[in-house]
């Protein structure tokens, strides 16, 4: 194990926390920043829960690496999304959250491969 995975792993399941929290808070503003991306309310729990699944996956995969290869690449995927809906729906001045997570996403499964 090395330090560097285990300080991106770290910071990026500790950022995936702070954001399925945001996500379940039900604040005016976390719903309207979701919805103009086309995400329904209804929907942030299960994207919240995606998101702690995916940072336990991160941590655990510091004794076990495939799960934490598998955890980085999931969200790897889930990122890429994120910012094809906030292109599609001409969110970009919003994009840049999801863009920085995805680079430690990146950097994650590359530290894990």
């Amino acid at each position: 194990m090395t330090v560097a995975r285990t300080v991106v792993a770290l910071l990026l399941a500790a950022l995936l926390v702070y954001s399925a929290r945001a996500k379940l808070s039900g604040k005016p503003e976390v719903v309207a920043a979701y919805a103009r991306v086309g995400v329904e309310r209804r929907r942030l729990p299960l994207l919240a829960a995606v998101l702690v699944a995916a940072a336990g996956g991160l941590v655990a995969g510091l004794w076990w690496t495939p799960l934490g290869l598998a955890a980085a690449l999931g969200l790897v995927v889930y990122f890429v999304l994120a910012l094809i809906a906030h292109a599609i729906h001409r969110d970009l001045g919003h994009a840049g959250p999801p863009a920085v997570i995805l680079g430690l996403s990146v950097a994650c499964a590359v530290l894990f491969a």
